[in-house]
């Protein structure tokens, strides 16, 4: 879940993601998305000591080259609609609605807007090919907004006795 959360990964692409993807030297990690494109992606620490985790304590040794295995024999490579169900049963546990895996691509999304990024910004490392598409992620942050209508309703006559009266070199005029 690390990963989905960090990196804003699709459900179907953390199921495709394959031992082979993952360059540890470089820190990156060959994700393949939708049409079939693969774009390499910085793997950030948090997410790659999640990933080494359980590469090392919890997946089991077996014969498949996916990252993400079943538990129990026979291993087989997850699924999109396994990764859905884990991310189902998390958000169980957390007391949250059941919204799948895109969950975290939207709290991502989210987070990188509240803390300044574009619009392009977040669409590039959502792996966008449409600003459309990103769009529809920027939720609007109703208590965010607040403060700016606030400002908003300021005349802008208003605003610029204010600001005349804060500068320094307007006063001298």
């Amino acid at each position: 879940m690390s990963l989905l959360a960090r990196l804003g990964l699709r459900g179907a692409e953390a199921a495709g993601l394959q031992l082979g993807d993952i360059d540890w030297r470089a820190g990156e990690i060959a994700v393949t998305g939708k049409g079939s494109r693969t774009e390499r992606l910085p793997l950030p620490a948090p997410a790659g000591e999640a990933l080494a985790a359980w590469l090392c304590g919890g997946r089991p040794a077996c014969q498949s080259r996916a990252v993400f295995v079943t538990v129990r024999r026979p291993y087989r490579q997850l699924t999109p609609e396994a990764v859905r169900a884990v991310m189902g049963r998390a958000c169980d546990r957390a007391g949250l609605e059941r919204r799948g895996a895109h969950l975290l691509r939207h709290a991502l999304a989210t987070e990188m807007l509240r803390a300044g990024a574009s619009l392009p910004e977040v669409g590039q490392v959502l792996r966008h090919r449409s600003q459309l598409s990103t769009s529809l992620y920027a939720k609007v942050d109703q208590d965010a907004l607040r403060p700016l209508a606030r400002y908003a309703r300021v005349s802008s006559e208003a605003l610029g006795r204010w600001q005349a009266g804060r500068d320094p070199a307007a006063r001298k005029r």
